[in-house]
Formats: C-alpha cells, structure tokens, sequence
C-alpha cells in the first residue's frame, strides 16, 4: 500500500511538471486564446517561483498553497486551452529532459512579486 502511495505520488509529481512545462508553452503558441495566455503565465510564474503566498518554511501551511494554487490552476488553463494545442505541447515537454531555465526569466518573475507585493503594502498601509 505504501509503495503503491508513493509511486501514485511521485506519478502525479512528474504530471505536473510536464503540464507546466506544456503550459508554458502553449502560453507563447499564438494558437491559444489571449485569457488562457494570460493565466497560464501566472500559473507559470507561480510554480517556477521562489516565491510563495505562504513561505515554505512555515510547518505544513507552506506546502498546502504549492499543493493546491498549482494543480487547480493548471487544471483550469488546461480547460482553457483547446485539447489539439495542449496534446502537441504535452508532447513537446514530454519530450524535454528538463523545464525551460533562464535566469532572466527568472529575475523577471522575482520582480513582478516584488512589485505586487510592494503594490499591496502601499494599499494597505
């Protein structure tokens, strides 16, 4: 039962990464509709983000918003994007040794929260 546990589990890891990575890309595929472009950068930015809603060191809590933030929203751009454009993009990530990397991408996501969350200071102080 354990073994089994832990297979399903790493099983559904390597889904989500791949639909990330599929999102990704059917976020720059000029084929997918303007709404889901959009969501699927946040959903994008998300999961390849340092930074979180509920920082990963708090016990428990810290993981729960990774857990749940990300597969409900790569669920919903799933839904977005029409089945022939995410198959051809689950193919090609399924195909990548790796997710995209870019340090530039990267620094671009790390400022967009620090401006939000600069942003939402000013409002609330």
């Amino acid at each position: 039962m354990t073994k089994r546990l832990i297979s399903n589990s790493k099983q559904w890891a390597r889904t989500i990464k791949r639909d990330v990575h599929a999102v990704w890309l059917a976020a720059r595929d000029p084929r997918t509709p303007w709404f889901a472009k959009v969501l699927a950068v946040v959903i994008a930015a998300y999961a390849v983000s340092p930074i979180d809603l509920v920082p990963d060191f708090i016990p428990v809590l810290g993981y729960v918003d990774d857990i749940i933030i990300v597969p409900l929203g790569i669920l919903l751009v799933v839904k977005l994007i029409p089945p022939e454009i995410m198959n051809e993009h689950r193919e090609t990530a399924d195909e990548a040794s790796e997710r995209p990397t870019s340090r530039i991408a990267a620094g671009v996501f790390i400022a967009i929260w620090i401006a939000f969350a600069t942003f939402l200071a000013r409002m609330l102080l």
